[in-house]
């Protein structure tokens, strides 16, 4: 598992940190693009720096055919945000979960995410998988709404808020019970996400080491879209709320 020496470690040098910076300005970028940052480095010497940061948790890797996607994930300086910075100032460290993403204009299938989410659980996949699907685990983490769906291809899957009204709605495309879950969700608590229409998403779950690796992929968004900004900040919240609720069984504060 990472640790804070590793991630400070990681972020302790000024190529890194510019490869950061570089993807949290476009998001998925392939190795000859990152090069491209750092013209007077060799594309060795980029790959051991992306190695780092790989092994530090913070992006990661999705290979389609030959090319291999490289994606900033912004859960480990959460991390470390919480564990030291919150506690002495209210700076805008989490704004780093707002990755802004970038692929051709219009909302299209895509075949590669537009935005990769990855976090480390110490608990069962069972677990994890218990607090994505059960509605009485959801409302804890899941800015308070409760999930509902028979769990079968094609059924319907809507969270609903706490007075019965749909907060969103969508369907599952695929399900494999407890290591993948795709479905569409189409938020309604806002008229221009409704007008953007429904994004597609990939939970996956793989046992490591003793934990679980929870990968939250996001497809189907439009580049600049208020819908692939909103993902991109509610995701670190609800991750981390899910994570507090398997490993502790207490949920976090409503972050409003």
């Amino acid at each position: 598992m990472t640790t804070m020496d590793e991630v400070f470690g990681a972020i302790n040098d000024p190529s890194r940190r510019l490869l950061l910076d570089r993807l949290f300005e476009r998001d998925g970028q392939t190795l000859g693009e990152l090069c491209a940052h750092l013209p007077g480095m060799t594309r060795y010497g980029v790959m051991n720096h992306l190695r780092v940061l790989e092994e530090a948790g913070l992006i990661t890797t999705q290979r389609m055919g030959r090319s291999k996607f490289h994606y900033l994930n912004p859960f480990p300086i959460k991390l470390i945000h919480d564990r030291w910075i919150r506690r002495f100032a209210e700076l805008r460290v989490g704004a780093i979960a707002d990755v802004k993403a970038r692929v051709e204009t219009g909302v299209k299938k895509m075949d590669v995410p537009i935005h990769v989410y990855k976090a480390y659980i110490n608990g069962a996949m069972e677990e994890v998988w218990k607090a994505i699907t059960d509605p009485d685990q959801t409302v804890k983490y899941f800015y308070g709404t409760r999930v509902d769906s028979t769990w079968e291809v094609g059924s319907a899957i809507n969270y609903l808020n706490p007075d019965g009204s749909l907060a969103s709605e969508g369907h599952i495309i695929s399900i494999d019970e407890p290591k993948r879950l795709e479905f569409t969700f189409q938020a309604l608590w806002d008229d221009e996400l409704i007008a953007e229409g429904p994004a597609r998403e990939v939970w996956a779950l793989a046992e490591i080491n003793g934990m679980v690796e929870l990968t939250i992929e996001l497809y189907d968004v439009k580049e600049g879209s208020k819908t692939l900004d909103d993902f991109a900040n509610g995701f670190p919240y609800i991750v981390s709320g899910l994570k507090s609720l398997v490993e502790t069984g207490q949920s976090l504060p409503a972050p409003y």
